[in-house]
């Protein structure tokens, strides 16, 4: 098993020997890449700032591409059949589609740690920046080709910013939209005459690129944007949280029903419910939360996985008598958003010593150092060493370095101002409105989606290994490197009783 990048820099790809053959897999025709902070890719993505200024009319238009779905056979319980196998093997990547080097870095690890597994799963955002049927080409159907397995997806924000028409095309086989709502004088018609559609022209390649994925192995046809599977072990249970990250009243009833029972279960969600050190339960419409029935015993949850950060977390969370792990799985493709900004983890009971991360605190420092050192062609001020950073890191959080340098490293004054520019945590209560200052004045100043990457990525992905007695989880690197590809580094690694 090759190196991690809590083994060793190697580990990591700080000084990855070769390349690795992911460049070969790029389109030849490679589109701009997506430049977060463009004002053409700002004015695009709006419609998440109106839904907020002038309301949300995204669970109207679910409920009717839900209607739509079951006038056309789906199941009335959106429950898919899957493997019969007591024991099988699936795949889980999030916030795959920004179609450049990151995704494409991801593809060769993600063959080869799939090899084998029964289905896949992307977790949130399966096109960036808005969903269009014009990206699925070469950001859905052009890396994940080879995978021999269905796909399933959930949407996240960004799939919703053409109304989910793209998606609903290639996971659901709707071709046309349900027709829109009437749009009478106030907000909703304020709303309505600035909200982002497709053209009429998207997707003129569509057809064509799904012959690429049309094996009778590959295919699959979802009853909507939420859904269930049902193995023969456990229930692996999709949402989708739309624009906003919340759940409608509709869906929300029909995941109380779904819940129900002793089957054990899995939560695939777009918005994660732990993350960067918090909680975030996901209101529904008209009371309670997600999280609620994922703790309540009776629905035994052992696993909620969500996209929408891209990172990997992992939180062992204790419910009465049992562990639920919360993971965070969003490394599938897009920029890598900073874990040295998460503050020490004190929430549910947990530490630091509970708590998992990828990329390791000490190398997103490092990461993000290098990057503005150049940007702002200060490196000789700004750029950290991955040994300076993973000191300086260690030193705020108050811990041991995760992987220990090489040599003894001094923690220098420079160091802890360029730690402090760029918002790595600190300890809590005491500097908790220092850290806030500085990681608002980061947000600001260094935005990561402002990025342009080159390796090492850090992105990630899951394999789940399903048997009667437990879940194997393992997080899988890519990083860019040849060595990587060949044999994709385990990052965590946990096992999930079931009995």
């Amino acid at each position: 098993m090759s190196e991690s990048s809590r083994d060793s820099a190697t580990g990591a790809g700080w000084d990855a020997a070769q390349q690795g053959s992911y460049a070969k897999l790029l389109p030849l025709r490679q589109k701009r890449k997506v430049f977060w902070l463009a004002p053409r890719t700002l004015w695009a993505a709006r419609n998440g700032v109106l839904a907020g200024w002038f309301g949300d009319p995204t669970a109207r238009t679910r409920s009717r591409w839900v209607a739509q779905r079951r006038a056309a056979g789906a199941p009335e319980d959106k429950v898919m059949r899957g493997t019969e196998a007591e024991r099988f093997s699936f795949m889980v990547l999030g916030d795959t589609g920004e179609g450049g080097d990151p995704q494409y870095a991801v593809v060769p690890g993600f063959l080869k740690a799939g090899e084998g597994t029964d289905f896949a799963i992307v977790a949130s955002d399966v096109i960036y920046p808005v969903g269009s049927a014009d990206d699925y080409p070469d950001k859905f159907f052009r890396p994940y080709r080879d995978y021999p397995a269905p796909i399933y997806a959930i949407p996240g924000n960004h799939d919703w910013y053409e109304d989910l028409g793209a998606f609903m095309r290639v996971f659901c086989g709707d071709a046309s939209p349900p027709a829109p709502e009437p749009r009478p004088l106030g907000r909703a018609w304020l709303r309505s005459l600035l909200w982002h559609r497709p053209s009429p022209t998207d997707g003129r390649r569509l057809t064509e690129a799904m012959r690429s994925r049309s094996a009778p192995g590959q295919r699959v046809v979802q009853p909507g944007p939420y859904w269930a599977i049902d193995t023969g072990t456990v229930r692996i249970i999709g949402i989708d949280t739309g624009l906003l990250g919340t759940l409608d009243a509709e869906q929300g009833a029909w995941l109380r029903e779904v819940s129900r029972g002793p089957r054990p279960k899995i939560l695939v969600t777009g918005s994660p419910l732990y993350v960067d050190g918090e909680l975030r339960p996901c209101p529904i419409d008209g009371g309670g939360t997600v999280d609620d029935l994922v703790r309540d015993p009776d629905h035994r949850y052992v696993m909620a996985v969500g996209g929408n950060i891209h990172n990997y977390q992992r939180y062992p969370v204790r419910v009465g008598g049992r562990t639920i792990q919360y993971v965070v799985c969003g490394g599938g493709g897009a920029f890598t958003h900073p874990t040295h900004t998460i503050p020490p983890v004190r929430v549910a009971g947990l530490t630091e010593r509970d708590f998992r991360c990828y990329p390791l605190r000490g190398d997103s420092l490092a990461f993000y150092s290098g990057l503005y050192g150049r940007r702002l062609r200060l490196r000789r001020l700004l750029g950290l060493s991955e040994a300076e950073a993973g000191a300086v890191v260690a030193e705020r959080l108050g811990v041991t370095p995760v992987r220990a340098p090489g040599t003894t490293v001094r923690v220098t004054r420079r160091a802890r101002i360029v730690a402090t520019l760029l918002g790595t945590g600190r300890r809590p209560r005491k500097y908790a409105r220092s850290r806030s200052l500085t990681r608002g004045f980061y947000a600001q100043v260094f935005p990561p989606g402002s990025a342009t990457y080159s390796p090492p990525f850090f992105k990630s992905f899951l394999r789940l290994d399903v048997s009667p007695e437990a879940i194997r989880l393992r997080c899988h690197a890519a990083t860019g490197g040849l060595a990587q590809e060949l044999d994709p580094p385990v990052e965590d690694e946990v096992v999930i009783p079931l009995r």
